[in-house]
């Protein structure tokens, strides 16, 4: 099946890509019940992100489509596997390392996609925002990670599901990449002080490089 829509995912593939990213971390917004989100619209949610990273890594040579298949499996089957191992820390620890090796797999190609071309389109536009919301995926599931192993590495968190951790988590890594910080949530431990630190840095280092990547592909396209 995936080989007869391989040229569509090819050809919209950061389109797509784009699409997926901002759907699994803000689908939220239109939901109240978190149960259903996190039984039935994450697996769905993780199932979209995986076909559309399918198309980033076409024609880019055996290995890194063999990963990506790997991590494809993985990604879908791990909130899947909430259901019957929700209540198990060492699942939810192992679930947040799969998403962090999936989404910097993406986001490294995704970087290289914008350093490479000397033009500029619609593809390198959608990919600039790939890499964006790439880094808040990234992000949110490290921290999360480090969040299951010590409730109190975070002050401002709401741990009573899942679903309202993770939303929490999003919010927060945006509002750090954005350099916004209301202060409602904050590290409370130094290993997540530092990481909240380095992600507000990589956040802002990741724009003032995009932007001069975009001006230099834009003048070389005049």
């Amino acid at each position: 099946m995936i080989k007869n829509i391989e040229p569509f995912l090819q050809k919209k593939k950061y389109e797509l890509l784009l699409f997926a990213l901002i759907q699994h971390l803000f689908i939220a917004i239109f939901l109240s019940d978190l149960a259903f989100y996190t039984k039935v619209i994450w697996p769905v949610n993780m199932l979209i992100l995986g076909m559309a990273s399918v198309g980033v890594f076409i024609e880019k040579g055996r290995w890194k489509n063999i990963l990506q298949k790997v991590l494809f499996f993985l990604v879908v089957a791990l909130p899947i596997g909430l259901t019957f191992l929700g209540n198990n820390h060492y699942y939810f620890i192992f679930l947040n390392i799969g998403y962090v090796v999936f989404f910097l797999f993406i986001f490294l190609e995704v970087l290289k996609y914008l350093v490479k071309p000397s033009y500029i389109n619609t593809d390198i536009i959608s990919a600039s925002g790939c890499g964006y919301f790439l880094l808040i995926e990234i992000s949110t599931f490290l921290f999360q990670f480090f969040i299951y192993q010590d409730p109190s590495s975070f002050k401002g968190i709401d741990f009573s599901s899942p679903a309202k951790t993770y939303i929490d988590l999003v919010y927060f890594s945006s509002i750090t990449l954005t350099s916004i910080g209301f202060g409602d949530i904050t590290p409370n431990a130094y290993n997540t002080k530092l990481m909240t630190s380095f992600f507000g840095i990589a956040g802002q280092f990741y724009s003032v490089v995009l932007v001069g990547i975009l001006i230099s592909k834009f003048s070389s396209k005049n």
